[in-house]
């Protein structure tokens, strides 16, 4: 298959070096970076930034894509401080040879219920546009996750965004469990057609439409099997990122541990073999 395996390090462990030894041990050989040793790549000093590096080189690991917390932050604050964020990042991204950042399109005020996010569509989109070119003069790519409380949580919100920002350096995350998280059922059939095209990046994660509780890959209602289908008939040669939150599924990260991390990597591998 021409998929390429990565997985956010930090759902196995805290130490850099313990997330790695099992990657490697599962044959992942690419790494998503959002956080070792407890402290979040954003907050990572130039010393942490040089080390993470040096580790990954001696696992023989790559950085696929910096997993950012930018955007999940107030739409009502100023624009100000994501844009230093996105600065930070960008040179922490360049240190470890990547051009792919991860990012999010901002809590609207009241999140207790999504019935009014349309409205913030437009405000939104507006700050991911001055996000999107800051990134496309730096020759970065921000990649936009769906996710639940935030503007862009169901398809029809991300493709809105998407249109309205129309910029090459802003491309989409598909993320089927954040898709069902908010009650979107029948994902790949209604909405790829149309927001497919923006996808460059993959998110594994899978999650059951009755409770919302996380799965491994295949196990749940966020029609993995059917979305590497599409991928695989469209030619999609980039990277599937196994984000599991198997063990817990917070709010800004979640957690696997080793024996999730290596339940979520199999189950992938079970489907990727079914559409081989």
């Amino acid at each position: 298959m021409p998929f390429t395996l990565s997985a956010f390090g930090d759902e196995i462990a805290s130490d850099l070096e313990d997330q790695l030894k099992l990657l490697v041990a599962l044959d992942v050989r690419q790494l998503d970076l959002r956080a070792a040793w407890d402290v979040n790549v954003l907050r990572m000093s130039d010393e942490q930034v040089a080390r993470v590096k040096k580790i990954c080189a001696e696992y023989s690991v790559e950085v696929a894509c910096i997993g950012s917390p930018i955007g999940k932050s107030p739409i009502v604050n100023p624009i100000d401080g994501e844009l230093a964020n996105l600065r930070r990042i960008m040179e922490i991204a360049a240190m470890l040879g990547t051009k792919r950042i991860r990012i999010f399109s901002f809590y609207p005020p009241d999140i207790s219920t999504n019935a009014h996010y349309d409205q913030h569509v437009e405000d939104s989109a507006a700050r991911l546009a001055q996000l999107a070119e800051v990134a496309e003069k730096n020759g970065f790519s921000l990649l936009l996750e769906n996710e639940k409380e935030v503007v862009g949580d169901t398809p029809e919100r991300c493709l809105s965004l998407l249109r309205r920002v129309n910029n090459p350096a802003l491309r989409f995350i598909w993320d089927p469990a954040n898709f069902v998280q908010v009650g979107v059922e029948n994902q790949i059939e209604k909405f790829w057609d149309t927001l497919g095209t923006y996808v460059s990046y993959i998110h594994i994660k899978d999650a059951r439409l009755a409770d919302g509780s996380v799965a491994p890959a295949g196990e749940g209602d966020g029609q993995v099997k059917d979305l590497l289908l599409k991928l695989k008939v469209g030619g999609y040669d980039g990277i599937l990122s196994l984000e599991p939150h198997l063990a817990v599924a917070g709010h800004s990260s979640g957690f696997s541990d080793k024996g999730g991390m290596t339940i979520a990597v199999n189950a992938l591998r079970v489907l990727l073999a079914e559409i081989a």
